[in-house]
Formats: C-alpha cells, structure tokens, sequence
C-alpha cells in the first residue's frame, strides 16, 4: 500500500480542544473500575490518570470506520494503514486534577514519521496533549500512535518476561476491558467485540488497552512508593489479551522505578519507568 508521507506531514500543527467537568460521578465510576477508593469531595484529588477518560472526541455513530474508531482525515491524518494501536507515551505531572474543575485538554500534532519493521510499513503519529485543570497547568502527555498493515507477517516469540520484585495479578476480564472503554468513550472494537478482534483481525482475544495498562502501572508506581511520580513513560512492546491474567512488575532501579506488564510467562507487553 502506498502511503504519501508528505501529505500526512501536513498535518503537523493541527491542533484541537476539548473540556469536561471531572465530576463525583465520573471519579466513582473510574474508581469502580479499578477496585480503589478515593475521596469524591469537590475539591478532592482526583485518581491518577483519570485526566485520559475526559474530554474524549464524540464522534456520531454514523462517522466511525468498520473498527469502531472515527473515519480517516479527521484531528489525526488520514494513515491508510488499518491498524491502529496506542505505542507508547510519557506523563510529565505538574499539579493535582481536583474533583469538580474543569479540565481542558489542547492537543496538537507534533510529528509524522514512517519506519519499516520487521512487521512492515509502520507509521507513527506523535500527538503532545497540554492539559489544564481550572485553568492550572495539570499534566503535560506526549502520545505515540503506530499505524500498521493488516497482513503484516507474525514476529517470533520474544523470550518470557522476568518476575519482578514487587508484583500483583489483575483479572483481565470482558467487563473491565468494557468499563473501560466505556470511560474513555473508545468504540475500537478490539478491546470488546470478541467476534470482531479474533474473526476479522485474527488476535486470539480482546485486547488489554494500552492506557489501561498504563494506568495500572502508573497507579502501582504510586501504591508502592506512597505518592504519585513526577514523571511516568511507557512503551508498548506486544499485545495483551483477555485469555490469561494480567501481571504488574517492579524492581526498584534507584531512585526510580521500572516497571512491566506481562502475562504468565509471556513476554513483557509494557515497560514503563516512574520517576520522583
């Protein structure tokens, strides 16, 4: 497949905006999802990452392509690779989102680049998100987007990922992939069509969202060091399904922390690094 990466470049700078109310309500129901609790005052801190389930694009029914994300051309180029998956990304923590603020999310593109793996054409898209919470500078996201071809051939086997120091076990069910779908509004059928993801893209199940996994080990990060990090970025490796349970790795490395997702003895599917 042909892929013009000049007129995709043009691109570069696009910017978009979307606000929304982090409400009471909002805040239980991410709570839900995730088997934690948190004080739902107004005026109270809000969970970690919960910024990346506000503010999502609505797009109508009627304008999503035949995988349940938006059609082509939109914000994001029009890449015509039909894979699409969240690569990686990075968390720069500036002050705490609160608990009925308005947050504000300015997103702009700022890179389109085309690289060729041993998958085939790749073609990433780097997207910074400025977010804003009552007019505070909140968070700053860099977000790396990977488009691929369909029939790209299978990769070997990498090698099992290792046990971590520290290390707890997550339930990667239907319902919680669902319910979290269902926060961030993301309709991408892979992550809840079981016919559609094993049928039609040939995976053998749901597949585990990257920001979810990145919210577990982002909220892991916290829950062992007793405060939030700084900073938190993350690289997606290789896929995570819904047919085994879900393992969140850490070893101190330093002042740091580096952590990993992996399946029992899979390989590592995402790596991250916690900084204080």
């Amino acid at each position: 497949m042909s892929l013009d990466l000049d007129h995709l470049r043009q691109w570069i700078g696009r910017q978009e905006e979307q606000s929304e109310q982090l409400t009471p309500a909002i805040a239980q129901r991410f709570n839900a999802t995730f088997d934690r609790v948190s004080a739902l005052d107004t005026g109270a801190e809000a969970p970690l990452l919960i910024h990346l389930c506000l503010g999502q694009p609505a797009v109508p029914t009627a304008e999503l392509g035949p995988d349940g994300h938006p059609a082509r051309g939109g914000f994001l180029p029009p890449v015509p690779l039909p894979r699409r998956m969240w690569a990686g990304g990075a968390f720069q923590f500036h002050a705490p989102i609160c608990i009925g603020d308005t947050v504000t999310r300015r997103s702009v593109i700022e890179d389109v680049t085309l690289k060729h793996g041993s998958t085939g054409a790749l073609c990433f898209v780097t997207v910074t998100h400025h977010i804003t919470s009552a007019g505070r500078k909140a968070v700053t996201e860099r977000q790396d987007i990977v488009y691929r071809d369909a029939s790209a051939p299978p990769r070997n086997m990498p090698e099992a990922a290792p046990n971590g120091t520290h290390s707890r076990s997550i339930a990667a069910t239907p319902t919680l992939l669902f319910r979290y779908s269902a926060l961030t509004f993301n309709g991408h059928r892979i992550h809840y069509d079981a016919p559609y993801v094993t049928g039609t893209e040939g995976y053998p199940g749901l597949i585990v969202h990257g920001p979810m996994q990145a919210t577990l080990l982002a909220q892991y990060a916290a829950d062992l060091r007793g405060a939030a990090p700084a900073s938190f970025r993350f690289r997606s490796l290789s896929p995570l399904f819904d047919t085994h349970d879900v393992t969140l790795n850490a070893r101190d490395d330093g002042a740091d922390l580096t952590l990993w997702t992996a399946t029992p003895g899979g390989p590592t599917a995402m790596e991250a690094r916690a900084r204080w």
